[in-house]
């Protein structure tokens, strides 16, 4: 477990994230992170972002699955 001291920063307060933690995170300057307080915890998230489409074309194996959906027995007057 790491230490940090809260610092002045301007009007404000702020913490160091140590180098060791934004590399396992794989952080970098400029990064947003969400911020929230469970219980008496501060939590840090990293902000969920969309891939491109370049990063999503990288990942494509050439499969595409597709899974029938069953609406059921129909009901009323409906198309078939």
């Amino acid at each position: 477990m790491s230490q940090v001291a809260i610092r002045s920063w301007g009007n404000s307060q702020g913490i160091r994230i140590p180098k060791d933690i934004l590399d396992k995170m794989q952080l970098k300057i400029s990064d947003v992170l969400d911020i929230e307080i469970e219980d008496d915890v501060i939590v840090l998230r990293k902000q969920f972002t969309h891939k491109t489409f370049e990063e999503r074309l990288a990942e494509y194996q050439g499969e595409i699955s597709v899974c029938d959906f069953d609406f059921g027995e129909p009901e009323g007057r409906e198309l078939l």
